[in-house]
């Protein structure tokens, strides 16, 4: 047996179908975001414009954010010190917890070390704990609320995304003293389109399911007090558990989910993901903390990111680009070939100082390949044109069709 063979063959077919991942080198200019330096190929540090972060709202570079955690850090130190239940439940913990409960009109919530993690954790402790579950899932859901559901070992049923037709014959098919949960995003990141909540509700309170929802790209974004798409959308009170991230708009690092406190505490007390985990730092949760107490009284950053995010859809569809139809802040321009996508991130870098991943398969079915744009509040129109201007001139370098 040649294991580094096997190994090379595994890496080269992702070379040969275009979709092998590189981890760009930079670092971020504090207070200047989107601006940041990049050393990957150069002699020094060239400078970018990053217009593919999660960061949606630029809250890791915000005064308030910076200042909790340097307190932190000098009032208790780098590391929380253990997991939960030995030494790191730190009040910083308990404080943002009771942020995020309060947040989503919830009894209770629980932190975990990242969206991932919350979502694996939970949606595999819970079916575990409901004998005979069947989980019903959106199809276009995350990596990690598949591997949740997978690794509960339960029935699983997939529903056509967004159809609700379709979901209702799965739930009528169900035995109807089965155990259900229906498990779907609020904003799907990669197309920016949005679950119709209430809709979902609907059927689950007619077949008797609880409901899961990851908010995770909508949290500090929508809502009044950023509580996401339930939150804007009314319906936070019947959603049964909203899973959400502090890494993106609230720009910093964990994941969470928000329930009542039955629930909230069968979760702290049986999942291993929760449990056997050393706990974020409390520098970490002081960030955050400072982040969710800001997006609660502050609209400007989300109405400066809608904003942004309209006007950049507007310049590539007047330049004749193909921008997906979106009704978030996800802007993304459909290529169609993985290795035209990592073409033409590969020239944005190099020859523009623009950032921008390329997602390929998996991440997207084979075929819809794309660049996915996300303008924040603090991308300016200088610099919206711009990034078109290159497009325009990379379609076509490359012989590409222009949106008809």
């Amino acid at each position: 047996m040649n294991y580094d063979q096997i190994f090379d063959q595994a890496i080269e077919r992702l070379h040969s179908e275009g979709r092998y991942r590189v981890f760009i080198d930079i670092l971020r200019n504090k207070g200047m975001f989107p601006n940041a330096r990049c050393f990957a190929g150069h002699n020094g540090p060239k400078p970018i414009t990053v217009w593919c972060s999660n960061d949606y709202l630029a809250m890791g570079q915000h005064p308030a954010v910076i200042e909790a955690m340097e307190e932190a850090l000098h009032d208790v130190g780098a590391g929380s010190g253990g997991t939960r239940n030995i030494g790191g439940n730190t009040h910083y913990h308990v404080e943002l917890e009771r942020e995020l409960a309060d947040l989503h009109g919830k009894e209770g919530a629980l932190l975990f070390t990242s969206g991932y993690v919350s979502n694996d954790a939970t949606l595999s402790t819970l079916a575990k704990l409901l004998p005979g579950c069947i989980i019903f899932s959106d199809e276009l859901n995350h990596a990690s609320m598949i591997a949740g559901i997978r690794n509960s070992g339960c029935e699983k049923q997939v529903w056509r995304h967004n159809d609700l037709a379709h979901l209702e014959e799965l739930l009528e098919a169900a035995d109807p003293e089965a155990p259900k949960l229906i498990a779907f995003e609020s904003v799907y990141s990669m197309d920016g389109d949005v679950a119709p909540i209430h809709e979902i509700c609907d059927l689950a309170d007619k077949y008797n399911a609880l409901t899961y929802i990851d908010e995770v790209h909508a949290v500090g974004m929508y809502g009044p007090r950023g509580g996401g798409i339930s939150d804007r959308d009314d319906a936070k009170e019947r959603i049964t558990i909203i899973e959400g991230t502090l890494g993106k708009a609230f720009g910093v690092m964990g994941g969470y989910i928000a329930a009542d406190t039955r629930i909230i505490d069968c979760i702290r007390s049986y999942a291993p993901g929760f449990i056997f985990t050393t706990s974020l730092s409390p520098v970490l949760v002081a960030g955050a903390l400072a982040s969710v107490k800001h997006l609660k009284a502050s609209s400007v950053e989300r109405e400066g990111q809608q904003a942004a995010a309209a006007n950049l859809k507007a310049m590539l569809r007047e330049a004749g680009l193909p921008v997906m139809d979106s009704v978030t802040h996800i802007v993304p321009l459909m290529v169609g070939d993985p290795v035209k996508t990592k073409k033409i991130s590969d020239v944005l870098l190099a020859e523009y100082g623009v950032y921008v991943q390329p997602i390929n398969y998996p991440t997207v079915p084979r075929g819809t390949e794309r660049l996915r744009f996300t303008p924040g509040p603090s991308h300016t129109e200088e610099m919206m044109r711009e990034l078109t201007e290159a497009l325009v001139e990379i379609w076509e370098r490359l012989e590409m069709r222009k949106a008809a």
